[in-house]
């Protein structure tokens, strides 16, 4: 099959999942910024994005994109570095014309990747998971599950400890490293590759990241100096 026979065929679904999870990384950061100014308000969305079909068939698609995504990654990257063969133990110096993102792609996905369990750990498996659990008559802790759509609940206590929030603005700095090359590296593997309009995505991809690490960022930090004005603690 061409998409996974040909090393362009690889990149293309690289570059159609990778957009994929960007509109979700919108939608989660615009989601996540209504915590903010609403906690009630947030939560009647983390309610209606309960356990029910719809938000359960979201949930495995992006997970089946993030699966995908990560396969395709370690499979071009593994490819990439068996085409240098020795020639990637020389001591030679980088060329100026390669962005350090581009060079630490592997390291940065790991990053990503590891923040990502964080997060399911402390969101998804207190809220989606238990209801889940539930709905599949399967034990799940009454406490628990009386939490679960109370999301503004998991973010007040999730990031009134310091080291969470050191732990997940680490991860918004790796994954604003990620999508500033990734996105524009995407376009390129669809064919916006010439001089005119790659220069145009890379400032778009730069543009982008920024907006929706800093919406992260600034529900992370809020969070966390209004439990430091109530006296909270981890």
């Amino acid at each position: 099959m061409w998409l996974s026979n040909s090393s362009v065929g690889r990149k293309v679904v690289m570059s159609v999942t990778g957009i994929a999870l960007v509109l979700f990384l919108t939608f989660h950061m615009a989601m996540n910024l209504v915590a903010i100014i609403s906690a009630d308000g947030y939560n009647m969305i983390c309610e209606f994005l309960g356990a029910n079909w719809y938000a359960l068939v979201a949930t495995l698609a992006l997970a089946a994109l993030f699966v995908i995504h990560i396969i395709y990654a370690f499979w071009l990257t593994m490819q990439n570095r068996k085409a240098r063969g020795s020639e990637r133990y020389a001591v030679v110096d980088k060329p100026k014309t390669v962005e350090w993102a581009s060079q630490n792609m592997l390291v940065l996905g790991i990053i990503v990747i590891v923040g990502l369990g964080l997060h399911l750990f402390n969101f998804w498996a207190k809220m989606q998971l238990p209801e889940l659990m539930h709905n599949m008559d399967m034990h799940a802790d009454t406490l628990t599950l009386a939490y679960a759509a109370n999301g503004a609940y998991h973010i007040q206590q999730t990031f009134s400890c310091p080291v969470y929030v050191v732990l997940y603005l680490i991860w918004l700095f790796a994954l604003w490293f990620h999508l500033t090359h990734g996105f524009w590296s995407s376009m390129q593997s669809l064919g916006w590759n010439n001089k005119i309009w790659i220069n145009r995505w890379k400032c778009i991809s730069n543009i982008y990241a920024t907006i929706v690490v800093l919406g992260f960022a600034l529900v992370v930090v809020v969070f966390f100096l209004k439990s430091l004005m109530c006296g909270g603690a981890c």
